[in-house]
């Protein structure tokens, strides 16, 4: 009976995988077209176009499949997150793919973005995994982005390679990222997080630092969640 139990426990993790793998969401083609289907954004094998990151997008559940490049379009959802085309910042290379995808992680006048792997930075290897919070455990920054979708820390697009290791960048838009580092950190956040005073007096006290901003970005989502909510009668 045991036996039954643990084969069906693991043939519904493996159905429950699979259909997580499409997450509902939209693409804005370059044109500015915006189209509503489901989103598979580490799809298996070669993109269409060479040195180019690439989605799959199905219009629904029946429909086929088709994969578009990252040339094809100029953003994308996929959950409930946000990601947009951008190229390496200078002097960095990312692996393998020169124009990818990065998360938006806050979307404010002077915006978070993060990807992953690459030599000297981030970029190619942003995987993602339906329904998780993106947190980044012992080898990363510590706590969760509250996104509906999860970093993973191993492979690319289609499961190869790549460094694991996790960049965050900024910019008022995704053409001109630069790299936070160690730095400028504090003068950085300050400034994206400039909203919540309380978060910046944490910021300035170095309670946060590069390695905690997974923290840092939970703490900044709840104290705007807590200013949401309607005041109690």
């Amino acid at each position: 009976m045991r036996s039954i139990l643990i084969i069906l426990f693991f043939m519904l993790s493996f159905v429950s995988a699979k259909s997580q793998k499409w997450q509902p969401g939209n693409f804005t083609d370059v044109k500015g077209n915006r189209t509503t289907g489901f989103i598979n954004v580490y799809p298996g094998g070669k993109g269409p176009i060479k040195d180019e990151g690439f989605i799959e997008f199905k219009e629904d559940e029946k429909a086929n499949p088709y994969k578009l490049s990252a040339s094809d379009i100029t953003s994308f959802v996929a959950g409930k997150d946000s990601f947009v085309v951008a190229h390496p910042p200078r002097n960095e290379t990312w692996t393998k793919e020169e124009t990818d995808f990065v998360n938006v992680v806050l979307d404010a006048p002077l915006k978070l973005y993060m990807a992953k792997g690459g030599k000297g930075g981030g970029g190619k290897g942003v995987r993602f995994s339906p329904g998780v919070s993106a947190g980044y455990g012992s080898g990363g920054y510590g706590g969760g982005l509250g996104g509906g979708l999860g970093i993973s820390l191993g492979g690319g697009n289609g499961g190869g390679g790549g460094s694991s290791k996790t960049t965050f960048y900024y910019g008022e838009n995704a053409v001109d990222l630069k790299r936070i580092t160690d730095e400028n950190f504090e003068d950085i956040m300050v400034e994206i997080m400039g909203d919540e005073p309380d978060v910046v007096d944490k910021i300035k006290e170095h309670k946060y630092n590069l390695r905690s901003i997974g923290k840092l970005i939970d703490y900044f989502n709840a104290v705007q969640h807590a200013h949401n909510q309607p005041a109690k009668q």
